[in-house]
């Protein structure tokens, strides 16, 4: 909170100007809640003071105009129903916007006062921030793996900054670990034993902070065997795919097909009884 301001004016009479007081210049609102725009102040005179509030744009807008508290015209329509003004200048606003966010001045002033009580408060909305989550591509790794992120997520909440921790500690060593600019982001560039822990993120904003869950990674030793056999089977693919790419199927020769064996012989001479009937002799 920032100390009170108080606005006072003199003459050579005595005092002919509004004593304003605003004990605190900033104001941290919640969408959807209120935010109490307190101002005092102090005069001489028995009048009624005339009470105006606006909201600093490019081109000032007037949230309300008042005569104490009963208020001139007609107000606009993003604030009807939602403004109320207290006999001292104090504004309440209900039912907050986005679009309240901003510096606010106010004017108090008396007939018979010279000189115009003015002050600025800034009133800042926010929207509440939802329990964040981590993601993460996978919650286990080999040991030396490169780039492991993890993402630090949530539904809700403007204006938000990021913490993490691991084990349950705040992140220090940022030599291999490395924060987007936003911070959202939280990059392992090369994952070692010692990483093997829980990790959480803690999202701030101006009306408030949420811790999500502890997420663990586990880290698991690449062995000497795991590393032969990754790269001897790296090279048995090279080997393999080389042989393929060389080897050509050999063509067999076709034989021709072997014609059926034909008698060279006459039935007749190998028979010991000739066509006549008788009995060769020899």
């Amino acid at each position: 909170h920032l100390p009170p301001v108080s606005l006072l004016c003199f003459s050579a009479g005595g005092v002919l100007a509004v004593n304003m007081t605003i004990p605190n210049t900033l104001i941290r609102g919640t969408l959807g809640g209120e935010a109490l725009l307190s101002v005092r102040y102090n005069s001489f005179s028995l009048d009624l003071p005339v009470i105006k509030w606006q909201l600093k744009r490019e081109k000032s807008v007037t949230v309300v105009q008042s005569i104490g508290t009963d208020i001139i015209g007609t107000l606009r329509p993003e604030y009807r129903d939602r403004i109320l003004v207290f006999e001292n200048g104090t504004l309440l606003l209900h039912n907050l916007r986005i679009s309240d966010d901003g510096t606010y001045d106010v004017e108090i002033s008396i007939t018979d006062d010279t000189f115009t009580g003015e002050g600025s408060i800034t009133l800042t909305v926010d929207e509440s921030i939802s329990r964040p989550y981590i993601h993460m591509e996978a919650s286990s790794v080999l040991e030396l793996s490169e780039n492991v992120v993890l993402n630090c997520s949530h539904e809700n909440g403007t204006r938000t900054t990021y913490r993490w921790f691991k084990g349950g500690k705040p992140l220090t060593n940022m030599t291999r670990f490395v924060l987007s600019p936003d911070q959202k982001f939280l990059t392992i560039t090369r994952v070692l034993m010692g990483d093997d822990d829980t990790y959480s993120c803690a999202v701030e904003n101006p009306v408030g902070n949420v811790t999500s869950l502890p997420i663990r990674l586990t880290v698991y030793r690449r062995s000497s065997l795991y590393i032969i056999l990754s790269t001897g089977g790296i090279f048995l693919l090279i080997t393999l795919v080389t042989v393929c790419a060389c080897w050509t199927p050999s063509k067999k020769k076709r034989h021709p097909a072997r014609k059926p064996l034909t008698r060279l012989y006459d039935h007749a001479d190998l028979s010991p009884i000739n066509h006549t009937g008788t009995v060769s002799s020899y």
